[in-house]
């Protein structure tokens, strides 16, 4: 993609994007990534070819990027964004991956003129199959959203809502959906050793086994449902354990908490 970008944060996510980036075939040259810390900064560039600068204002006076992406932490946002209003004036769009804080939020950092789209990626762009849902404001037209999008699906799939509203929701199924998965290979694990399994061999099924349904699902068409009854035999040992996780008081109404949880406080972030 002949565009420039520049990178604010080159933590985990920011830095699966640009390798996504640069895997898709974005020139190293049209990057610029600012990251404080002047070693880190170094081996971002020793890494990657591109240019890593410790301060916005280091950037060259003429320097002026199509994408402005925003990867730090949501907490640290207020205190970074404002450094780049000057990007504003121009014809450059403004793309936010940090949870809990709005396009409004924005509009009040960068100024009302600000084109703004903020996304809510997941950790599994770390290998290109992350999800991303995206929302943007009224200055976003199509060609810039096109852009936007463009740079998201480096790392995954990518979905678009006009309600920015539903973004908590993303947040708490896609966004944290990953922490949960990784929950439940622990109870796996730990359920099996405490059937008596060593615990080495009990995390290893554990492990394969989600994995290898996540893969099975991936690639399948059939709908989750039916890919449960397939392992289902009627009176068999994966029946007995469904009537307990398909319970009044099982899975369901737990997860339905859990996720009702999470949008609740992502609703609390973004104020």
């Amino acid at each position: 993609m002949a565009v420039t970008l520049l990178l604010a944060g080159g933590g985990k996510m920011g830095g699966a994007l640009l390798e996504g980036w640069l895997a898709q075939g974005t020139p190293a040259e049209n990057i610029a990534a600012i990251e404080p810390n002047p070693e880190t900064a170094r081996l971002l560039a020793d890494r990657t070819g591109i240019r890593a600068l410790e301060a916005v204002d280091r950037i060259p006076p003429g320097f002026c990027p199509d994408v402005v992406i925003f990867a730090v932490k949501p907490q640290a946002m207020d205190d970074v964004a404002p450094a780049y209003k000057r990007f504003a004036e121009g014809a450059t769009v403004f793309l936010s991956i940090a949870a809990g804080k709005n396009l409004m939020s924005f509009e009040s950092l960068l100024g009302a003129d600000a084109a703004v789209v903020r996304a809510m990626p997941n950790t599994p762009a770390a290998i290109r199959r992350g999800i991303t849902v995206a929302c943007a404001n009224a200055r976003v037209g199509p060609e810039r959203q096109q852009l936007c999008h463009g740079l998201l699906e480096a790392v995954g799939e990518v979905h678009w809502v006009e309600d920015e509203g539903l973004l908590d929701a993303v947040t708490a199924l896609s966004g944290g959906g990953p922490a949960y998965v990784f929950l439940l290979v622990e109870c796996l694990a730990q359920a099996g050793v405490d059937a008596g399994l060593p615990r080495d061999l009990a995390e290893r099924l554990a492990r394969v086994t989600v994995s290898g349904a996540g893969e099975l699902l991936a690639c399948s068409e059939d709908p989750p449902d039916l890919l449960r009854r397939n392992v289902t035999s009627p009176g068999g040992t994966t029946a007995e354990a469904l009537k307990i996780l398909m319970a009044e008081d099982g899975w369901q109404p737990l997860v339905n908490r859990a996720i009702a949880a999470a949008a609740a406080r992502s609703r609390q972030l973004a104020g």
